[in-house]
């Protein structure tokens, strides 16, 4: 294996560069996905029968919780990708902890939210709106779910390896996921609850 070193250690080798640039492919699928769900979003979001509507059932303050939250995990990561670059792997391990717990908190209010919207009568089976509220959203939650997951395995791989081309091209192929992530956040946070409380 050929490694670069006058690139940052995550595309240090061909094969490195290579999965960064599937990733983003991968990437253009999920925007693919993600943009199915506005569109049915968009389409549905004024169908609610005999349920209540967006601005009867948001609450600002776990909204701006979970959005918080999310752009601050988003710098952490940042940072991480930083302390890659600079061969530091305490610090890598400490972000990208930080960053997973951030995202665990967002979870954590995310399912407090579906609980509360089912509780008051907001469930899947209520309206097209609920219905394509709580599927899009919960496909968000699922990915940041996925995306514990998977950023603890990587943690792990960096406690036992260290920094090698190999964990910080996959270190870093996951903080483009979770930036991904992020900006669906920004979406939904502007376009189904702010113009939703309108």
């Amino acid at each position: 294996m050929k490694v670069d070193h006058a690139l940052p250690l995550e595309y240090s080798t061909h094969q490195n560069q290579l999965n960064i640039l599937g990733f983003w492919i991968f990437l253009g699928a999920e925007i693919m996905l993600f943009a199915t769900l506005f569109a049915s979003y968009f389409t549905l979001v004024d169908r609610v029968g005999s349920g209540p509507s967006g601005a009867e059932i948001f609450e600002i303050t776990p909204v701006l919780i979970e959005t918080i939250v999310l752009l601050t995990s988003s710098f952490t990561i940042g940072l991480g990708v930083h302390a890659i670059r600079l061969g530091y792997k305490k610090a890598v391990m400490a972000f990208f902890g930080i960053t997973l717990l951030l995202g665990l908190v967002f979870l954590g209010v995310e399912i407090y939210e579906f609980i509360h919207y089912v509780h008051i009568g907001a469930g899947i089976q209520t309206s097209a709106f609920t219905a394509i509220l709580l599927t899009t959203l919960g496909t968000h939650g699922a990915h940041v779910t996925f995306g514990l997951f998977w950023g603890l395995f990587i943690l792990l791989q960096v406690k036992k390896r260290g920094l090698t081309p190999e964990t910080a091209n996959k270190s870093f192929i996951f903080s483009l996921y979770w930036h991904f992530l992020d900006v669906v956040w920004i979406f939904i946070f502007s376009f189904v609850y702010l113009k939703g409380m309108m």
